[in-house]
């Protein structure tokens, strides 16, 4: 798939999805979005594919956030859509049983922070730079922004990004968790694909079992959380990956999951 605003790429088992707009700093349109959901659909559809890295084109910017100008004249009714769309294609990766790693490559600042929170790694260049800025435009996070920033990073310090619009570098965001580790631009992406190989290598069907027990349980208290974990604990004995699994280890052998 390769898009006017977009790029799609899979191989071995990895999708590489690209925001494609470097001359306007990856900024997210309208379009954008609609080409982005396509591309979520498409990988979460495929069963060859066992992950997906999110990064943006160039080494400026992984999404500079969304483009003021298309957004600028829009009414109420027009903004409520367009963070609607964003939600959905953000729960869309957040829920997926697949692994989404954003790769951030330069600036992700507001819809573009946003994205790469509804991601389930984030690996940072030493370049980048995060932010939600949109208090400096007279509005507020729309993409999730004001609900995953402070499960991430906590309530001060997320709303000290929030109202005060300014970006944090990449050892910053690493220091308060928004990031899992930063690397220099030049390894960002096969350090990417290297994460990417060793989830992949793993059974999917657990790899989705572990995403719907941390995102689900992160909104229940604590003993509910856990009695549910133990539900998809006992559910994970039903699989042959289970079986396959466990027979490897004590064989001493590789395993060999057939994702069922």
């Amino acid at each position: 798939m390769n898009g006017y605003h977009l790029l799609l790429e899979i191989s071995e088992g990895i999708a590489a999805i690209t925001i494609n707009r470097p001359s306007a700093m990856n900024a997210m349109t309208p379009a954008t979005l609609d080409e982005l959901a396509e591309a979520v659909r498409r990988v979460n559809g495929a069963p060859e594919v066992r992950a997906a890295i999110l990064t943006g084109a160039g080494t400026k910017a992984f999404m500079a956030g969304a483009d003021i100008a298309a957004m600028r004249d829009m009414t109420p009714a027009q903004a409520r859509d367009l963070a609607r769309q964003a939600h959905q294609i953000y729960a869309d990766i957040e829920r997926s049983p697949k692994t989404f790693i954003a790769a951030v490559n330069g600036y992700a600042l507001g819809g573009g922070c946003e994205l790469a929170m509804a991601c389930d790694i984030r690996l940072a260049s030493e370049n980048a730079k995060f932010g939600q800025p949109e208090i400096n435009i007279g509005i507020i996070p729309g993409f999730g922004g004001t609900q995953r920033l402070p499960r991430l990073v906590g309530k001060g310090r997320a709303l000290e990004m929030i109202l005060t619009g300014e970006m944090i570098d990449a050892r910053e965001a690493h220091r308060i968790g928004l990031v899992n580790r930063v690397v220099t631009q030049e390894e960002l992406p096969e350090e990417a694909r290297r994460l990417a190989r060793a989830i992949a290598a793993k059974g999917m069907v657990a790899v989705g079992l572990c995403k719907e027990a941390v995102n689900n349980g992160l909104n229940m208290e604590l003993t509910k959380a856990c009695a549910y974990e133990a539900e998809l604990f006992a559910h994970s004995f039903s699989t042959a990956d289970q079986k396959e699994g466990m027979s490897a280890f004590l064989e001493k052998r590789p395993a060999v999951f057939r994702d069922c």
